[in-house]
């Protein structure tokens, strides 16, 4: 039987379609592999190797401060790298290197064979591991964001690559976060930290697959050079920074980004405690998390219709407004440790995750709105700084809610030597911690989205009309 023949459009290049929305959900499925496992270094350093909780949150500020500054800095040389050519392109090649370290980095994170080493020998094996992984991570993490605003200009289109995306990231996360506590944990709740490096090294492999497959079906459609006539002056990194100050549309979604962060990544230790020690289950806890991504996956497929229909602001700050609702319904509910009491939290987590996954269905496609945006009002895209910029902010509250959410547990009580057998009272304290941290994650998401990112439906129209009419009398 014969092939279909490829369909190509206006420029010769194949038409958009599900082919590219699956190879880009395939990037994050990658990246998740990686990142996923970030989730479990707090107890597996606190617990396992048994380092102090506010020396491991000092050690985490310190790398993740790093890990936030090494985004722009990969960004930056990602824009000014503009003399080699790439057989696919200079992002795509760069998320083929970041693969490539990713195959083994992520296991350097869990060395367990420093265990019973001083504390100088063990949080230097934390940070060279952790450095090691961050930078492969960086270089193949940022192209990858700055992909989504270089498949498409369209913006159904890229609606479609943002739900995808989310759906990769779903199913990243879902994987590790259903098994990884069926396989590390032991009968007592107890972390195996030697079983925690040999899974990082088969995630590490899984997530490899998923990157050769997403570069192997990605089309660019759009010049990843645009801003790069040569009546144009050089790129020049000060004046990009202070227009990213400008974008008002990236600086509101960033805003969302690491109010999500802070919250969600600085609510897991607590919440892995949480189940160890108050509900008695932590091997249940991949599981009742996997419940709460029901309202994503139902909702990713009516995205791109309801994007066109009523915008992607709207319907973030609505999803804002629920998992609102459902933060503060986790703060004043009772929730026991019994059966019942979990059946309220996975009811409020269901909540909580609709409002997220409304968010995040869109999130990706509003930073390639406000690259669009970038070059509306400055007259140069610069995905590589808007979108880097983007991911330090991130990053830096990924370190921040963390380090600050330990430096609250050891406040309330934990201590990593107890492992998963802390006194109830602390057990107490850390449901009301999760309850409280999911709350400010939300209210900072809605400020974010409702008074800072300002591309509702109308103006985007407007931008995208006016960007197309420029490039139309340009040709």
């Amino acid at each position: 039987m014969a092939k279909k023949p490829v369909q190509l459009d206006e420029n010769g290049k194949r038409k958009f379609g599900a082919r590219d929305c699956l190879a880009y959900a395939a990037g994050d499925f990658g990246c998740n592999m990686s990142f996923a496992l970030k989730g479990t270094m707090a107890i597996f350093w606190t617990q396992f190797m048994r380092m102090d909780s506010i020396l491991y949150a000092a050690l985490l500020l310190a790398v993740q401060v790093w890990d936030a500054i090494n985004d722009p800095l990969i960004g930056t040389i990602i824009d000014n790298d503009k003399r080699t050519t790439y057989k696919r392109g200079k992002f795509l090649a760069y998320v083929w290197l970041g693969s490539i370290g990713l195959l083994v980095a992520g296991a350097m994170c869990f060395i367990p064979w420093v265990k019973d080493a001083t504390n100088v020998i063990k949080s230097i094996v934390f940070v060279a591991g952790y450095i090691l992984w961050d930078a492969f991570y960086t270089i193949a993490n940022v192209p990858y964001g700055s992909l989504l605003s270089l498949i498409s200009k369209e913006p159904a289109d890229r609606a479609s690559l943002s739900a995808f995306r989310s759906v990769g990231s779903m199913v990243g996360n879902m994987v590790p976060m259903v098994l990884l506590p069926m396989l590390i944990y032991d009968e007592n709740n107890n972390i195996k930290g030697n079983t925690v490096f040999f899974v990082a090294l088969l995630m590490g492999v899984l997530g490899f697959i998923a990157f050769q497959y997403m570069i192997r079906n990605t089309t660019i459609r759009v010049d990843e050079n645009v801003q790069c006539s040569e009546d144009q002056p050089k790129f020049n990194i000060f004046k990009a920074l202070k227009n990213f100050a400008k974008n008002r549309p990236a600086v509101g979604a960033t805003v969302a980004a690491m109010g999500m962060f802070i919250g969600m990544q600085g609510a897991t230790t607590a919440v892995t405690v949480m189940f160890q020690s108050y509900f008695k289950n932590v091997a249940l806890s991949g599981v009742v998390s996997m419940f709460a991504m029901i309202p994503i996956i139902v909702f990713t497929p009516l995205a791109r219709k309801m994007v066109v229909k009523y915008g992607k602001k709207e319907l973030s700050v609505i999803g804002a407004l629920c998992s609102v609702l459902a933060s503060v319904l986790m703060c004043v509910l009772r929730i026991s440790p019994s059966g019942m009491g979990m059946v309220v939290y996975i009811l409020c987590q269901l909540l909580y995750s609709l409002g997220l996954g409304i968010y995040s269905t869109v999130s990706w496609s509003m930073m390639g709105d406000a690259i669009d945006y970038n070059e509306w009002k400055n007259g140069s895209r610069e995905e590589g700084t808007v979108y880097s910029m983007h991911s330090f902010f991130r990053k830096l509250a990924q370190g921040v809610g963390p380090s600050l959410a330990l430096v609250i547990m050891g406040m309330l009580g934990y201590a990593g030597v107890n492992g998963g057998n802390q006194l109830f009272s602390v057990a107490l304290n850390m449901r009301y911690l999760v309850a409280g941290l999911y709350l400010f994650s939300a209210l900072l998401q809605f400020v974010g989205l409702a008074l800072i990112y300002n591309l509702d439906k109308k103006t985007l129209d407007k931008m995208n009309a006016e960007l197309a009419q420029r490039q139309t009398s340009e040709d």
